[in-house]
């Protein structure tokens, strides 16, 4: 990771300036921002899981805070189709709306609209005949965890499951 020393001059840049350093994925003081832009989302379902996590990163990277911000932010990458009408009423909600949204209630609603549903179903299969074979028991477990994760699995039935195909 390469360092940089900050001259006085760029210690006292002004907020404005700084912002725009942001966006050009570079942040006064800091290296290069080194998690890439997610893109955009179109509405692939197959194909929201790992845009979400990607866009999750590039928010946490790009030091993007409060509720509101980070919403637009998410907004502002979908695009096209059903993406692009349902952006435009949540951005519409925004400006009508003085209170802050909810963060919560945002992630549950627009993974519950463009998450693949089969993966559910398909992880939910899975977990139940998943055995652990001659796999080494750490990626066993992580691979478990992430099928009940993904199956949306409670921590009971999943302890059950585990305890059954070890």
């Amino acid at each position: 990771m390469e360092e940089y020393e900050q001259t006085d001059t760029e210690m006292s840049v002004a907020p404005a300036t700084t912002a725009a350093a942001v966006n050009e994925n570079v942040q006064v003081g800091l290296p290069k921002n080194m998690v890439p832009n997610p893109g955009w989302f179109d509405g692939d379902q197959s194909k929201f899981e790992d845009w979400w996590r990607g866009i999750r990163l590039f928010l946490k990277s790009n030091r993007v805070n409060g509720t509101d911000n980070r919403i637009t932010a998410i907004l502002a990458h979908l695009r096209g189709g059903v993406v692009g009408i349902y952006a435009q009423k949540k951005l519409d909600e925004l400006d009508e709306d003085n209170d802050t949204q909810d963060w919560d209630k945002f992630v549950k609603e627009i993974k519950t609209t463009f998450s693949d549903k089969s993966k559910a179903a398909d992880a939910e299969w899975k977990i139940e005949t998943f055995k652990q074979g001659k796999r080494n028991t750490a990626d066993f477990i992580i691979e478990f965890e992430a099928l009940a994760m993904k199956a949306d699995t409670d921590e009971l039935h999943a302890i059950f499951l585990l305890k059954k195909n070890i």
